[in-house]
């Protein structure tokens, strides 16, 4: 699952971060023009909503990898005949792959949500969809799920008592196990902005927006959360595990910020989606997973490549895009994810160290927390490994609690370590790692960027290796 640790990069697997291409206006730019533009931007993954010829056509010989829809008003046909389903495998995918890069096809959108009940139809119009694949000898090419909005959950808080609806059980049992069966993903469409929108007393922005400095606690498991996506996510997961469906991942198939709102939607902002969506992509690909689930990938699609005009419903629903129409951005947005995190400190500008006031055994206890409960990889400390030397609890001690601090937006709260770290703004590598190594060690071992590649085996090694050689 996933392609690189970057996402638009090539250097290992990982998290990736794609882009949802909706089409629910009049004004938009031909798919070629669309194409070109997420190609502009290094953007590797697309979703899109139908099998429309003229747009699977425009993303021939990308190499993107592409998600197309099946809609609602399909399932009936789709779940009834083997035939629907080979004819339109047979006129809509096999036509344009593999020049076009199908990689999922996703059989209807949270139908739970819908107005007609067709749950029921889902999971036999997958089946036959599979079928048609497994004829043509593409079913391991090309992954089937349906998406589900957060609605399918009766409760999501906190995480670890996130549960299923019971009033979906005849529909999920056999969509779960399908799932398992063929290693597809539980797709579902995630956005903390309604859940602060709907709840402002309840759920503070920062909270919704990746920058918050303090720590919302799951009382049952002791998890601490930063962040409402991590959180969704989990509950997801926790309600998978009651069922005993460990090995489904999670792939977040939407999630955004809108910028304009009517009055009331004073959140819907470019500045508050510029946020969202640089936080979103800098945590995705850091690759440090959720708290229940530290270093698993978790890929998501960004709603959406444009503002969307036939769109129903309150302002914020036409102005979920990256780009206007006229295919000017919205806001800047990075997406390589190597830029500033947004809203919060520089990167690189500041690091925490461990305080030379601190005892061995404060300390002791840190490192241990943060290399446990913290959800630091701590392996390049270990004996023989790139950030093992020098040997002392104090090195070894600042390693893991700028790891910490770097994961978890640099903030005032990620440096406290019951009073045993401290922040500095000059970097420390020379006084911490004082030999021939200096120059990797302030690559591998205190840069914030590298921390994107501390999971990363091959360059993991690849810089071992050149370690080795200076000794």
């Amino acid at each position: 699952m996933g392609s690189s640790k970057f996402p638009f990069a090539v250097l290992c697997r990982g998290s990736i971060v794609g882009v949802c291409y909706g089409r629910n206006a009049d004004d938009l730019p031909t798919p070629d023009k669309a194409v070109d533009l997420i190609q502009q931007h290094n953007i590797k993954y697309a979703r899109i909503y139908d099998a429309n010829i003229q747009v699977l056509k425009a993303f021939a010989n990308t190499g993107i990898e592409l998600m197309i829809g099946i809609s609602n008003s399909d399932l009936l046909p789709f779940s009834q005949f083997q035939s629907n389903a080979d004819t339109w495998l047979k006129n809509n995918i096999l036509p344009y792959y593999p020049a076009t890069k199908i990689t999922y096809i996703t059989v209807g959108a949270e139908v739970t949500e819908a107005p007609n009940n067709e749950s029921a139809l889902v999971v036999p119009a997958m089946h036959n969809i599979l079928t048609s694949l497994k004829k043509l000898g593409l079913h391991k090419k090309i992954k089937v799920s349906t998406t589900h909005s957060l609605g399918v959950l009766s409760r999501s808080f906190p995480p670890s008592a996130g549960a299923f609806s019971s009033k979906h059980a005849l529909f999920l049992k056999p969509l779960l196990e399908f799932l398992a069966e063929n290693q597809s993903p539980f797709m579902i469409d995630i956005y903390p902005y309604y859940a602060y929108r709907d709840s402002p007393s309840n759920v503070s922005l920062d909270y919704a927006l990746f920058q918050s400095s303090s720590e919302v606690i799951d009382p049952n498991t002791g998890l601490l959360y930063t962040n409402m996506f991590d959180a969704q996510i989990d509950a997801l997961y926790f309600a998978l595990m009651a069922l005993n469906f460990r090995t489904i991942k999670v792939m977040v198939t939407e999630t955004g910020w809108p910028s304009k709102g009517s009055p009331k939607e004073t959140a819907a902002t470019p500045d508050n989606a510029q946020i969202y969506n640089a936080n979103l992509i800098r945590h995705v690909i850091n690759d440090t997973g959720t708290p229940a689930k530290p270093g698993e990938d978790v890929d998501v699609y960004i709603f959406s490549l444009f503002n969307e005009n036939r769109k129903p419903g309150l302002e914020s629903e036409r102005n979920w895009g990256l780009f206007y129409p006229d295919q000017t951005s919205v806001y800047n947005l990075d997406f390589s994810g190597r830029g500033a995190v947004v809203g919060m400190p520089t990167p690189n500008s500041t690091w925490c160290i461990a305080s030379s006031n601190a005892t061995q055994l404060d300390l002791q206890n840190a490192v241990d927390w943060a290399c446990s409960t913290g959800n630091v990889d701590c392996s390049p400390i270990q004996p023989s490994q790139p950030c093992f030397q020098p040997d002392n609890l104090a090195s070894h001690a600042s390693y893991a609690f700028n790891a910490y601090y770097q994961q978890n937006g640099a903030t005032d709260i990620a440096c406290t370590f019951g009073g045993t770290g401290v922040r500095v703004d000059k970097d420390p590598s020379n006084a911490l790692f004082p030999s021939v190594q200096t120059l990797l060690h302030r690559s591998l071992c205190l840069g914030s960027d590298a921390m994107h590649f501390l999971n990363c085996k091959l360059v993991y090694f690849a810089l071992q290796a050149m370690i080795t050689a200076c000794i």
